[in-house]
């Protein structure tokens, strides 16, 4: 595969994944959390290996042609990042400690919850979609389905560093500072909100 279109594909998807959205609010979120942080990261990872999959072997597509599946996910996604932003708002997470340690089955549920975020996401799969196949070459040696999973699986690394450090800044940063670790859940929950009501109204207008 040609190296120019994987840098200028690195260079596009690093610049996608440092806008901040629903990933960065989930991340920041987990953060704030005890120890949630890689297994909520490796959900949204997983998530993202999945989309990969699915768009190399030309289901991605057959999804994107179904409005009546579409419109199900905007729905199943909007709703599941308002009920976790909810959860964020009423029940706004403490600053870590050094000493903590993971609640039982946490970070499973981080995990779940970062898969959820991600296959909840229809602007995820649509975004691969759009993206991939403008860098892969249909002359080039590789086969089309090995090109989108080299792009597909950088785009998921770059997702992980990016989302990882979100995380462990968040943690860091506010580790000593209760007041504001509580302002930056509230704010992280209600980021999520913001983005699954902008997904209901994005599908009821459209």
């Amino acid at each position: 595969m040609d190296a120019g279109a994987v840098v200028a594909f690195q260079t596009v998807s690093l610049l996608l994944v440092c806008v901040p959205g629903a990933d960065w609010a989930f991340a920041v979120s987990a953060g704030l959390r005890h120890n949630a942080v890689a297994p909520a990261v490796a959900g949204l990872v997983v998530g993202y290996l999945g989309y990969t999959a699915l768009v190399a072997a030309g289901v991605g597509a057959v999804i994107a042609r179904s409005p009546l599946l579409l419109a199900a996910l905007t729905w199943a996604g909007a709703a599941y990042l308002i009920w976790l932003g909810a959860a964020s708002l009423l029940r706004p997470a403490a600053a870590p400690t050094a000493g903590d340690t993971a609640a039982a089955g946490g970070g499973r549920r981080a995990l779940a919850q970062g898969i959820g975020v991600t296959w909840l996401n229809p602007k995820a799969l649509l975004l691969y979609l759009a993206l991939l196949p403008q860098f892969a070459d249909p002359a080039d040696p590789w086969p089309m389905a090995a090109q989108i999973g080299l792009l597909g699986a950088l785009h998921t690394l770059n997702c992980g560093v990016v989302y990882f450090g979100v995380g462990t800044l968040a943690r860091l940063v506010l580790r000593t500072r209760p007041a504001a670790a509580r302002a930056v859940s509230r704010l992280a929950g209600a980021a999520m909100v913001v983005i699954g009501a902008l997904l209901l109204v994005e599908r009821l207008v459209g």
